[in-house]
């Protein structure tokens, strides 16, 4: 992959150093990272995983509503902060590298860097409980 704007270095740097799970994601929608806390809902250490791009992670990562009916991925929180440029919230189901199903809340944002460039999104999340409030 190529060199990374600096902005982008330190996001990552920045959530490896965070007790929550999150995930970065490059303006291209390709995975940059995800830190260890993020690791154990997604299944798989990322270093095993490692960076992939836009049209993998629809292959890999299955997602449904709450009530387990279909989520398009444009609803996606992660990627309403990638396309929409704005922050975005969704509680939503997803199938982890682990084969296992999590329910998850996860709020996302875009990076923007100088001058407005547009850099990448992150995404914070937790897993919750069924039938508890967001």
């Amino acid at each position: 992959m190529p060199q990374q704007p600096i902005e982008l270095i330190l996001t990552r740097q920045w959530a490896s150093y965070l007790a929550v799970p999150v995930w970065v994601m490059g303006e291209n929608g390709h995975l940059s990272y995800y830190n260890e806390p993020a690791e154990a809902v997604l299944g798989r250490r990322f270093d095993e995983a490692g960076e992939m791009p836009a049209e993998e992670l629809a292959t890999i990562f299955q997602t449904t509503r709450e009530d387990g009916s279909r989520l398009n991925s444009e609803s996606l929180p992660i990627n309403i902060a990638l396309l929409e440029r704005r922050p975005a919230h969704l509680r939503h189901r997803f199938r982890g590298l682990d084969g296992q199903w999590r329910l998850v809340d996860v709020s996302a944002f875009p990076i923007e860097g100088q001058g407005g460039r547009h850099l990448g999104a992150v995404a914070i999340f937790w897993e919750v409980e069924p039938g508890t409030e967001g």
